[in-house]
């Protein structure tokens, strides 16, 4: 079970107050007593898609990877990370399936449903399902992708799935939505899906939205209005992806909006221009069960590959001055949004 190397773990996804399915809440219940001081870190990366568009060649595609050096070749810069945190989630931007019937759309992605294995190798333990291409292969995809993540015990959320999970006697909840327009029907669901894994014992909310523009910089103004009122209904982090490239971070009201963080492993381009990317990691700090106020975060600056000349779907850390460089860059694209004040907690 993948989760035993992040201590103790029960993961179930919840159905939404429409679905009729009944959870023993026992499962998600922790029988472990706090310690009085627990420390609690969530990694969160950008797309990850695990596969391809077979229009679009099997040379140099991720098929082609998997073929030459096996699935384990895609995490061995993440597993270093992801393994040493307790809880860490992506978006899931493909189906798992060997299901031929597709969409009407330009790009649909598709991977052999063994590629979940990826996931547990690199350490990856929730995705969010809520983007444009969780139906890429129709209802079967879906089916099919869902069926290879629990065979690999990997946690999902988005749209009406709420997951719940109890790392270290913390209940964690994850909530992922489409944001492409800030409608009264969508903040209404947002709010009740907080307010549900309030009740139901989360102690911290992470919130995923699907949203922006591709290709641009800088959140619009859906993405900021969604993002601070997810905040502002009781999230304790947002992270956004969609873009395809990073976008900045705000401090709202003591927490992080994370606004995009761009691509990851992602099967969907073999070389796109811009392949920076970056882990945004925060550590939330609970005395005798009761969350402090201490906030500690690092931006980790990666690029999506492992070469320069092309995508190879093997995310690697940067150090040195390309390190600094994406530092940078992310410190001057979240001064688009307002003063970053988010640096001052970044620790080593």
């Amino acid at each position: 079970m993948l989760a035993a190397r992040k201590g103790e773990v029960n993961s179930v996804p919840l159905p939404s107050p429409a679905d009729k399915t009944t959870i023993a809440r026992a499962a998600v219940k922790s029988a472990v007593r706090r310690p009085d001081e627990v420390r609690i870190t969530i990694s969160a990366a950008g797309d990850v898609t695990l596969g391809r568009d077979e229009n679009y060649g099997y040379t140099y595609s991720f098929d082609e990877e998997v073929k030459k050096h096996g699935l384990r070749y895609f995490t061995k810069y993440i597993e270093p990370i992801f393994k040493k945190d307790d809880f860490t989630t992506v978006n899931l931007e493909t189906t798992l399936t060997t299901s031929t019937r597709k969409a009407s759309k330009k790009f649909r992605f598709r991977g052999h449903p063994s590629y979940a294995k990826i996931l547990t190798y690199g350490g990856i333990d929730a995705v969010n399902l809520a983007n444009n291409h969780t139906y890429d292969y129709l209802e079967q995809g879906y089916k099919d992708t869902i069926a290879s993540l629990k065979k690999e015990n990997i946690g999902y959320f988005g749209r009406t799935l709420r997951l719940l999970k109890t790392v270290k006697g913390v209940q964690i909840g994850a909530l992922g939505y489409e944001g492409w327009s800030n409608t009264s029907t969508l903040r209404k669901q947002i709010a009740n899906d907080i307010r549900m894994l309030r009740k139901q014992g989360a102690d911290l909310i992470l919130v995923h939205f699907h949203w922006g523009v591709e290709r641009s910089y800088v959140p619009n103004s859906t993405q900021k209005a969604l993002g601070r009122f997810a905040i502002d209904s009781g999230a304790d982090l947002v992270v956004g992806h969609h873009p395809h490239v990073v976008q900045g971070i705000e401090e709202y009201k003591d927490k992080f909006i994370v606004y995009s963080l761009g691509n990851f492993m992602f099967g969907g381009n073999k070389n796109p221009s811009d392949k920076d990317t970056f882990v945004f990691q925060q550590v939330f700090s609970f005395q005798n069960g009761k969350r402090t106020a201490k906030k500690e975060i690092r931006v980790i600056p990666f690029r999506i590959s492992s070469v320069t000349t092309r995508n190879n779907y093997q995310p690697m850390p940067l150090t040195g001055k390309e390190a600094d460089r994406v530092k940078r860059k992310m410190v001057s694209l979240s001064a688009k949004i307002k003063k970053p004040t988010w640096t001052a907690y970044e620790v080593k």
